[in-house]
């Protein structure tokens, strides 16, 4: 009597009070108000709107949520799709395979993980994913060169329009910061300028001064404004900024940590680093 399927709005409360039980450290609301940005935001024409589940006659008893979207081209040539939270009653534990091979059904379509436990390393490797991101470099900005004249402004979640900056990076930026993310724009002297996304780190230990990257065009955009986002944290309390990075980055001050921040990808195109906009930790938070 177990079937996969697309779950749907009619489910969202049993799978809310099912990832509760599967995610200890989790609470109700975490998952209620993640799946509701869920039912809100755009997603490509065709793909599920909250992921799959294991239906056992109408009770959901095992759920993989997925987080699609369009990479750089809103015709939808280029999609990625997240494997977010997975989680199994263990008494169906023989009939999880039906949700990961559904879930990972579509060549074109590339899927990453960004946050694996250690102990599932092997498991997601056999299953034909590549690290693109083997850590994290937790940086210290403030110590950065400051260029003359450049300076930092928060950008709103009711943001349209900012000067030098294309439509789609202003719609990226106002929809972080509307998922709590601070999402800054970077002017430089001579006229560019720069969009950043960075949100709060979960680690108990550096929850108070740390912030991750979560996107910008390019991890040469962070090092070259670096020093003035810093200074810009610094007065807010906020001195340590976690980079994803394969390695220690010569250009800035901090260290480099290889078992923390290790993502996957599986399909055509290669995910790059300082890109986990429209992930999990954004939608779900971290």
């Amino acid at each position: 009597m177990i079937r996969c399927r697309e779950i749907g709005p009619a489910d969202l409360d049993a799978v809310a009070n099912l990832l509760t039980r599967g995610f200890v450290r989790r609470s109700r609301d975490h998952w209620v108000n993640g799946l509701q940005r869920m039912a809100a935001r755009e997603i490509p024409e065709g793909f599920p709107r909250f992921g799959y589940m294991l239906d056992n006659q109408g009770t959901p008893v095992g759920v993989l949520l997925l987080i699609y979207s369009a990479q750089g081209d809103a015709s939808g040539a280029a999609i990625r799709c997240n494997l977010s939270s997975w989680y199994v009653e263990p008494a169906y534990r023989s009939y999880a395979p039906m949700l990961t091979s559904v879930a990972q059904r579509h060549k074109h379509v590339t899927y990453v993980n960004i946050s694996p436990a250690h102990w599932t390393w092997r498991t997601i490797e056999a299953q034909g994913f590549h690290a693109y991101c083997s850590g994290q470099f937790f940086s210290f900005p403030a110590l950065s060169h400051v260029p003359e004249g450049m300076r930092v402004e928060v950008v709103q979640a009711d943001a349209e329009v900012i000067d030098g900056m294309s439509e789609a990076d202003v719609a990226l930026l106002a929809r972080h910061a509307a998922c709590g993310c601070l999402s800054l724009a970077c002017r430089t002297a001579d006229g560019r300028t720069f969009p950043f996304v960075l949100q709060s780190m979960s680690l108990r230990r550096l929850a108070p001064i740390a912030m991750r990257l979560i996107y910008c065009r390019d991890v040469a955009d962070y090092v070259a404004c670096a020093g003035a986002i810093g200074r810009f944290l610094l007065r807010h309390g906020r001195f340590v900024v976690a980079v994803d990075a394969n390695g220690r980055m010569p250009d800035l001050i901090g260290f480099y940590r290889r078992r923390r921040g290790r993502k996957y990808f599986k399909g055509p195109q290669r995910p790059r680093l300082a890109d986990l906009s429209d992930t999990e930790l954004v939608i779900y938070g971290p």
